[in-house]
């Protein structure tokens, strides 16, 4: 028996109440959500003073857009955000700082998305949507106070990786008229190899936005972990992750400088030493139950076994006091981080008698 067929414009007809339906749909689950408009277009990013942790930051937004598969780590954001940066301006003085972009960002396929701008700073501020501070913090009064930069940076995500600076020091280089969303971020050096621990300055005063604050989580993951702090605790957060891992590379050099008094070849003493303190951080941070966090005493204990070589050397470290020096180093950078925040200089040369106390 030959089958009928069914006439095109019937087909048609179905297919464009299908796509009605689909749209109407949509239109609905778009109001419930609070009528908030779903953009597929990207965002602009611009970094005003790319240098080093500049680089770093661009370096891990373009690698995690070029890769087909998420390289970010296991703290990665859970909620992404609704809107993606995708084109980028880096902000630089020099020809020297851009042959240097140049040279490492190249290599990835997001890159051509990226335009340098030499000496020009308001064009690529109005075209942006989220402003990364990455000038030195003498610079930000006038990079911010240039004639055009204020209306630029009005309405717009202000990021600060500005060391010292505070957001209401910022503000305060800004009109009152300049309504704009200002966040500190305190990444470390060690967001070249994407393993920086980025703290966020957060304000119960003033919260961010859920997708603004999955942004900002969205943009940090890519170079490392991040956490979230009061802004009171940010200069205690500088000498914990800013200025730590400057202590830490001193804590594998002594331990190097100890093997190679014994006889092992320099070059394999760094190597030993520096892999040894990174297998360390890792079982800290997953060798507990489950993936879980371990604590440090906790691992000391596992490999001190009774009448062993590593409890004497503990001992000998306990009887100097070394815990305690390096628990004061801390403390020492996080009263130096706050003085210097306040613009006071040569405060490492005021130094009286204990932590806090000044001349």
């Amino acid at each position: 028996m030959e089958r009928d067929l069914t006439p095109d414009w019937i087909l048609k007809q179905t297919l464009n109440l299908q796509q009605t339906a689909l749209m109407s749909f949509l239109k609905e689950k778009e109001n419930a959500m609070g009528g908030k408009e779903e953009s597929s277009e990207g965002l602009t990013l611009t970094v005003l003073g790319c240098g080093t942790m500049g680089i770093a930051i661009l370096g891990g937004i373009l690698d995690s857009l070029s890769s087909s598969r998420s390289q970010q780590p296991d703290t990665a954001v859970q909620d992404e955000p609704r809107r993606l940066p995708s084109r980028f301006n880096a902000c630089v003085r020099s020809l020297k700082s851009a042959e240097r972009i140049k040279r490492e960002l190249g290599q990835y396929e997001a890159f051509k998305h990226l335009t340098i701008h030499q000496n020009s700073n308001v064009k690529p501020t109005q075209e942006a949507d989220i402003i990364i501070l990455g000038c030195k913090p003498h610079m930000v009064r006038g990079v911010l106070r240039a004639d055009g930069m204020q209306k630029a940076v009005k309405g717009k995500l202000v990021i600060s990786i500005c060391a010292g600076l505070t957001e209401e020091q910022i503000v305060e280089f800004l009109p009152s008229a300049t309504h704009c969303t200002v966040v500190r971020a305190l990444p470390n050096t060690a967001a070249a190899v994407r393993e920086s621990m980025t703290v966020i300055a957060t304000s119960p005063t003033a919260p961010l936005d859920p997708d603004t604050d999955a942004l900002m989580t969205w943009i940090f993951t890519r170079i490392g972990r991040v956490a979230r702090m009061p802004s009171a605790n940010m200069d205690a957060c500088t000498a914990l992750c800013g200025s730590g891992p400057a202590f830490i590379a001193l804590i594998v050099e002594s331990m190097a400088a100890g093997a190679i008094a014994m006889g092992i070849p320099r070059d394999d003493a760094y190597l030993m030493a520096a892999q040894t303190a990174r297998g360390m951080t890792q079982l800290i941070l997953t060798g507990g139950e489950g993936g879980k966090a371990e604590h440090p005493a906790i691992l000391r204990d596992k490999v001190s076994t009774p009448g062993g070589c590593t409890i004497g050397g503990l001992l000998v470290l306990e009887e100097a006091g070394v815990r305690g020096t390096l628990a004061k180093a801390v403390r020492e950078a996080t009263v130096v981080a706050g003085l210097l925040g306040e613009g006071k200089g040569g405060v490492n040369g005021t130094r009286s008698d204990g932590v806090g106390a000044w001349e």
